[in-house]
């Protein structure tokens, strides 16, 4: 079981530090120890040691709310969900408590760097239906992001190919000649000297697809610590904030039939403060 622990967990976790304390146990609070016997699907449970999280800058408004979705506007640094060494530094943790929905949960993605619109269910009846929207690719999401200007680059622009994420590798690929998995739309929506703004219309979503399609053309987006090469950046460094948003969200609401439009408070160029 130790053996499995130390290579299941992180490795910021101190597994042997916490089997020595008796911290992981199992169903029945017995205490698991580092020769037991691995047995699968077991349940060990253990409280982790959490460090002491630096408070992220930037407002957190709510955009949109009723009864069955809130919709808000995040700041870039701000994780979606609890995970790795951001717990009460994520918004469903602070608007479970500030907005009292023990039972709120994200519809959709939103990676820690990425700033706006966010959209959550505030009990687990509703996630079923908001969720298939995501899934069927029924709302219309729009992105912008900031980016070197290449006056050779024709706009608008489709970018259709096959992207892979591998668990625990840090940067997503293209795959060549597989079958189409990813696909945006990139038209230039206003210039400013050598970089420039571009609209972003993903028809498909997979993860860092806008960032590595923009990278692919050539325009990485600005500030991004992932492409085109993996920066060293300190996970409470919140100075050069990731100049991509997302901006606009259209969908028929599943429930009622009623459009609904939102569009972030936020704008290009982004700042810490923003």
């Amino acid at each position: 079981m130790g053996a499995w622990l130390r290579h299941r967990l992180p490795e910021h976790v101190d597994v042997a530090r916490m089997l020595t304390d008796e911290r992981f146990v199992y169903q029945d609070l017995g205490s698991v120890r580092t020769d037991d016997p691995y047995v699968p699907h077991t349940f060990v449970w253990f409280h982790r040691d959490l460090r002491e999280e630096v408070a992220v800058p930037g407002p957190l408004p709510v955009i949109h709310r009723d009864d069955r979705i809130v919709v808000v506007d995040k700041p870039a640094f701000l994780a979606t969900i609890p995970r790795g060494r951001h717990v009460q530094q994520s918004v469903v943790v602070k608007l479970r408590v500030e907005l009292g929905l023990p039972e709120l949960s994200p519809l959709h993605r939103l990676d820690r760097v990425t700033s706006g619109l966010l959209m959550l269910a505030t009990e687990r009846r509703w996630r079923r239906p908001y969720q298939m929207m995501f899934e069927r690719g029924t709302v219309s999401k729009t992105y912008r992001a900031l980016a070197p200007w290449r006056a050779e680059l024709a706009s608008p622009v489709t970018v259709r190919n096959h992207i892979r994420k591998a668990r625990g590798v840090l940067q997503a690929e293209v795959v060549p000649g597989a079958p189409i998995n990813a696909e945006t739309r990139i038209e230039v929506e206003s210039r400013h000297g050598d970089l420039a703004v571009y609209r972003l219309t993903p028809l498909t979503g997979r993860t860092h697809q806008l960032r590595l399609h923009l990278n692919g053309l050539g325009i990485p987006i600005v500030d991004d610590p992932l492409y085109p090469v993996v920066q060293e950046i300190s996970i409470d460094d919140f100075t050069r904030p990731l100049q991509l948003l997302a901006s606009e969200l259209e969908f028929v609401d599943p429930v009622d039939g009623t459009t609904r439009r939102l569009a972030s408070t936020r704008c290009l160029p982004l700042n810490p403060e923003s």
